[in-house]
Order: structure tokens, then C-alpha cells, then sequence
């Protein structure tokens, strides 16, 4: 009976450790994905997480290679922002990543989409902010200084022109319709 006892207390403590083991290895795959998460940053770059701020905030720093910063900004849904980048540098860009989106592409590049961005939400989300100096231009010195401006309640859009001219009252030459032509 001894022996039996034995092989029943050898079981369980193989069991105990199976199911430490599996744990373990839960654990460790919720980090992964945590990891995941994070973005992929270059060599020497520093991650600085930084809150919606309540007024007009002013972010400057450089983008000198391996010694930029890029800032991680959590968003809720309809929230209305705007982000502007400014540089003296013309081969300073920005670069907006969703980091809830699946993609690795940005959303917003200040190189083919204007310094402004002007977004509306449509879910919770982070945004990862990266100004960058073009590697591929010829160009002088090692880097360039830059501001990044956040504003959590800019004005509202203007109106469209066609609203305006309704406002305006009666018109001298009224716009053809396209049935008539």
C-alpha cells in the first residue's frame, strides 16, 4: 500500500506542476500580447506617454537619430482633436500611428497630408506620435528642431460656402439648375 501511496503523491505533485507550468506559460502569452501592443521603436528613441491635456499644448524636441522622442497619446471616442506640426526644417515630418488599428502604416503624415490633423473619434484608441528627419533627402546636419501642438477643443469648423450663401438672402444671379441646361 506503500507504493500506491507513493505513485498517488508522485501523480499530484506531476499534476500541481502541469498545471503551475500551463499557468506560467498563460502569463507569459498575455505579456507577448501586451508587448505587442507597444510599438516598435528605432534605436535610442524614447517612448514618453502623455495625457489629452484640458488647454493648448505645446510639445517641442528634436529629431536628431537616436536621440528622438515619440509620444503615445490614449484618445475616447468622440473626442475631437487637433494635433499641427511646425519645424523650420523642411525635412522634418510627423507621422500619427493608430495603435489600435492592425496595420503598421500611419493614418497621417505630415509629408502628403498637410501639418493639421483634425480628427474626430470614432472609438476608443492610442495614437502613437513620431517626428522623424527624412534619411532619404540630401540634406545638411543631423537633425532638425520641432513643435507639435495639441488642441482637445478647437474651434468649430467653418462653414461650407454654400451655407454661407444662404444666409446672405436673395442672390442677383441665381446658380443654374442642372435640370434646365
Amino acid at each position: 500500500m506503500r507504493i500506491g501511496a507513493a505513485v498517488k503523491a508522485a501523480l499530484l505533485g506531476l499534476s500541481l506542476t502541469m498545471v503551475a507550468l500551463l499557468g506560467a506559460a498563460d502569463a507569459h502569452a498575455q505579456s507577448d500580447t501586451q508587448q505587442q501592443q507597444l510599438p516598435q521603436l528605432d534605436r535610442g528613441e524614447k517612448l514618453e506617454k502623455i495625457a489629452l491635456p484640458a488647454v493648448l499644448e505645446r510639445l517641442t524636441g528634436w529629431t536628431k537619430f537616436g536621440k528622438g522622442k515619440v509620444y503615445m497619446l490614449p484618445l475616447k471616442k468622440g473626442q475631437h482633436v487637433r494635433i499641427t506640426f511646425s519645424s523650420k526644417s523642411k525635412y522634418a515630418y510627423m507621422a500619427i500611428f493608430d495603435l489600435s488599428s492592425s496595420g503598421d502604416e500611419s493614418f497621417f503624415g505630415t509629408d502628403e497630408d498637410g501639418n493639421t490633423a483634425d480628427v474626430t473619434l470614432n472609438e476608443d484608441t492610442t495614437w502613437l506620435l513620431k517626428p522623424y528627419y527624412s534619411r532619404v533627402t540630401r540634406r545638411r546636419g543631423l537633425g532638425a528642431p520641432y513643435e507639435i501642438l495639441i488642441d482637445p477643443n478647437p474651434p468649430a469648423a467653418q462653414q461650407a460656402p454654400a451655407d454661407q450663401q444662404k444666409d446672405q438672402g436673395p442672390m442677383l444671379f441665381p446658380p443654374r439648375s442642372k435640370q434646365g441646361q
